[in-house]
């Protein structure tokens, strides 16, 4: 039996829920947060599970468990950077600056692609 199909308000209302529940900010660059939001929902629609945008991925749950929105890697980037990998996910020191997220380094080990 496969998942519903997710939309794009329900993928924008997972994001807004995640980031209120955790008291980060959501990126306030629309065009940007627009295409991270369809990248979330055509991954869930693909796969099943809202899977990161932004990095290679098996496309198998138990192989992407870490890079399941919000991954493992959010909170130690944000503690580091201020954001996360992606830049969707904010804290709110650095959304306050009005600076916007840069690319940060890969933190998932390249081990879990063998060559």
């Amino acid at each position: 039996m496969s998942k519903k199909q997710k939309n794009f308000e329900d993928t924008k209302k997972f994001v807004s829920m995640v980031a209120d529940k955790q008291g980060w900010k959501l990126n306030s660059d629309e065009e940007f947060l627009n295409d991270i939001i369809e990248g979330l929902m055509t991954n869930y629609n693909r796969y099943g599970f809202y899977m990161c945008p932004c990095r290679d991925s098996w496309g198998e749950k138990d192989l992407d468990k870490d890079i399941m929105c919000p991954c493992v890697y959010c909170k130690p980037d944000q503690m580091e950077f201020g954001h996360c990998y992606c830049g969707l996910y904010l804290v709110e020191e650095f959304f306050s600056t009005g600076k916007v997220p840069n690319s940060i380094p890969e933190r998932r080990p390249d081990e879990k692609f063998p060559d």
